[in-house]
């Protein structure tokens, strides 16, 4: 399963002598600007609509929300401080002075606009069901907006993580933003095209050109050859070895809490058949994939939040590798590897999700599986994926904070657009607990529902949890100040610089 290093250094050092021929993406990116490569594209720059990792952390950067998470998983003011007027009443107070990248005034009418979008059943955003607590906001002055709740929640400052537009940008494209206009550290000057993007930062006037480059060697080329001066993840741990031998460029790992599962479509006969998913999960060998697909640079995973959370589950039982018990299972069913079952799983373009795939395919094959993976560039693959047209597929969850994520991806109502859940579960004993977890107001009686939810998952296995990967991380001597957290976010960009080195 695993390449040896050094036949890929080999291969990249051939690919590197005519690099130059095909290497010409970024001639014509901007003097000064410190470029930083993408996997893919981001899908929206609009916070109402904003689903996908790449397009969440480029939107923290443009857009302020009122709300932020610190290291410890608890809201912290952003855009405003809070305080709770009553169990179902919150008074937010906004910064002062805050102005949007056109000059204007960022006032509680902009806020209440932004929210009355989100929960407006016809603009259709994905946030609103983290929203349906909220009965009514109102402004008492410019600076001060009030939420009223339909019932308590001690988490509610938690949701209000969505960055704040303008009332006249959203007033002027209900559904679409043609140009960001936002309050955060950077505003957006050039959106070339959706695979090219350049942020200003508002402090000192440095821009950050967001390049993307799909394929993981080619990025490794332009970083080496200093096209590119920051790379954060998607990549195979054979390139950031061979990357860490470069002259001029650095490259590292960190722990990260993003959440990779296998997911499936409970509305198709096969997949929709829970012995069928339990028989995929005992022939899936996580262990093995974390070894040599990461380099052992991911923890393995048994629940959507990683154990330290506090609404994780420190006592679930790992999913065992057991193919035995898995061919047993498949041969109740009527399948073996003689009569193979044939299904088909869906992934993106990129390589490395290609290899993972692959080396899945292998293990369930040795089971009585016959999987056809079927590979899409990343609109498509993601749109799929929403509207449920699928059998198999993998995904991840990156920066998850608040355990909101149970109603968004595993109730019933929230069967896209109204949420995630992709696989269109439908289990009336975890939207109990979901909703009675919701009206609960002490939160250690609520972190333990959160745990029955998570053991009830398992047992169901809507997906199944793979892995927590880590964050991968190379740049160039030159960059300055540049780092990352657990949840991947690209705020690192605030403070990055370039130094004098000559490259």
């Amino acid at each position: 399963m695993k390449i040896a290093t050094g036949q890929i250094r080999a291969w990249l050092t051939i690919i590197v002598l005519v690099g130059v021929v095909f290497s010409t993406a970024c001639s014509d990116t901007r003097s000064g600007a410190i470029r930083f490569g993408l996997a893919s594209e981001p899908a929206t720059l609009d916070p109402r609509f904003a689903t996908d990792a790449t397009s969440y952390r480029i939107i923290r950067l443009i857009f302020e929300a009122l709300v932020d998470f610190d290291e410890n998983y608890q809201a912290v003011p952003s855009l405003a401080r809070w305080e709770q007027l009553s169990p179902v009443k919150y008074r937010f107070y906004l910064n002062q002075g805050a102005t949007f990248h056109n000059g204007q005034d960022l006032t509680s009418d902009d806020v209440i606009a932004t929210y009355e979008s989100i929960l407006d059943p016809a603009i259709v955003s994905p946030h609103r069901s983290s929203l349906e607590n909220i009965v009514s906001m109102t402004a008492p002055s410019r600076d001060i907006v009030d939420f009223e709740l339909r019932q308590a929640d001690p988490l509610f400052p938690g949701p209000l993580v969505i960055g704040i537009m303008p009332r006249a940008s959203i007033e002027a494209s209900p559904t679409s933003i043609d140009v960001p206009i936002g309050s955060g550290p950077f505003s957006a000057i050039d959106v070339v095209s959706a695979s090219r993007l350049v942020l200003r930062r508002i402090a000192d006037q440095q821009e950050i050109e967001f390049l993307t480059v799909k394929d993981p060697t080619v990025r490794a080329l332009k970083i080496a050859h200093g096209e590119l001066d920051i790379i954060q993840g998607s990549m195979t741990p054979e390139l950031v070895e061979w990357l860490a031998g470069r002259d001029g460029v650095q490259s590292n790992y960190r722990a990260g809490t993003t959440f990779t599962y296998l997911g499936f479509n409970l509305g198709d006969p096969m997949t929709g058949n829970s012995d069928l998913r339990r028989a995929i999960s005992h022939a899936v060998d996580r262990t093995s994939l974390t070894r040599f697909m990461f380099g052992g640079h991911a923890r393995l995973a048994s629940a959507i939040f990683t154990p330290e959370h506090w609404a994780g589950h420190d006592h679930l039982p790992a999913l065992a590798y057991d193919p035995q018990r898995a061919r047993t299972i498949l041969s109740q069913l009527g399948y073996g590897v003689d009569n193979p079952l044939r299904l088909s799983y869906k992934t993106s373009s990129d390589h490395f999700r290609l290899r993972i795939a692959t080396a899945i395919q292998d293990q369930l094959a040795q089971v009585g599986i016959k999987l056809d993976i079927q590979s899409y560039d990343w609109g498509t693959f993601y749109a799929d994926v929403k509207a449920g047209r699928f059998q198999l597929y993998s995904l991840s969850w990156v920066g998850l904070k608040q355990p909101d994520i149970f109603r968004y991806a595993f109730h019933s109502e929230s069967i896209p657009p109204a949420g995630a859940n992709r696989g269109r579960y439908m289990s009336p004993k975890v939207d109990e607990l979901i909703e009675r977890a919701e009206t609960e107001t002490k939160l250690a009686v609520r972190a333990t529902i959160y745990r029955q939810i998570q053991q009830h998952l398992l047992n169901d296995l809507p997906y199944i949890p793979m892995w927590f990967e880590d964050t991968t991380l190379i740049y160039r001597h030159s960059i300055v100040g540049y780092d990352t957290v657990l949840d991947g976010h690209y705020d690192g960009l605030i403070n990055v610089s370039r130094s004098a080195i000559d490259e």
